[in-house]
């Protein structure tokens, strides 16, 4: 799954890798856009796209701590099958990452 996210992003000077909550995270300019939990993507897609992004297909309530994390979402392994698919949610969480402050 890592090596198909970084297919997906190719090479990107503002785009680090850090482990975090158990799996990969990608960060943009320091800041978290998604990550792998297992066979899971992990996506921040901040609370405006939230609602919207949740209703779609194979998406759901990101519960790492016990509660629903707004603006965080996981996508199960159905929703990320192709590399189109794959793409169109990562793109998400890097225009996300990419619209705060760099760390």
């Amino acid at each position: 799954m890592a090596g198909r996210v970084r297919d997906v992003l190719g090479p990107r000077a503002d785009v680090s890798e850090r482990k975090m909550f158990g799996g990969l995270c990608i960060l943009r300019n320091g800041n978290m856009a998604c990550g792998i939990v297992d066979d899971t993507l992990m996506l921040r897609v901040g609370p405006d796209a939230y609602d919207g992004l949740l209703a779609k297909p194979h998406a759901r309530e990101m519960t790492f701590t016990g509660r629903p994390m707004r603006g965080m979402l996981y996508i199960d392994p159905a929703g990320i099958r192709t590399a189109r698919q794959l793409k169109t949610w990562v793109s998400q969480g890097i225009a996300f990452a990419g619209s705060l402050p760099p760390k």
